[in-house]
């Protein structure tokens, strides 16, 4: 068990013993062994699913944070009429669809020297 829970990236012996255990009982409850494999594949696969999307939905709630901060920074140091704001908005999601999301600082810069 010592060599097999670090080659199967388990984090401690008991999550080994709990996957092995898990393993176990769906393969007793399985229909027939023939059937067993499919269904273990795509509980691995939702299950690799599920931690991704976790992994992403943390860094994007950390990134949202971070560009809260850095919204509040720039509404606080710049006065910005309503107006303005609104037709920026408007500029920046033709610019956002135009490249496909793919805006970056350099497009932003060759866009405000476009139209000064």
């Amino acid at each position: 068990m010592t060599e097999w829970y670090q080659q199967l990236d388990c984090i401690s012996k008991s999550e080994f013993i709990e996957k092995a255990i898990q393993f176990y009982v769906s393969y007793l409850t399985a229909e027939d062994g023939g059937s067993y494999l499919p269904n273990a594949f795509l509980s691995t696969m939702k299950s690799i699913v599920a931690e991704s999307d976790n992994r992403h939905n943390k860094m994007m709630f950390k990134q949202a944070v971070e560009l809260a901060m850095l919204l509040n920074v720039v509404a606080a140091s710049f006065k910005i009429d309503r107006d303005t704001l609104g037709r920026l908005r408007r500029e920046c999601v033709k610019e956002v669809k135009k490249t496909n999301g793919s805006f970056t600082l350099d497009d932003a810069v060759d866009w405000q020297e476009g139209n000064e």
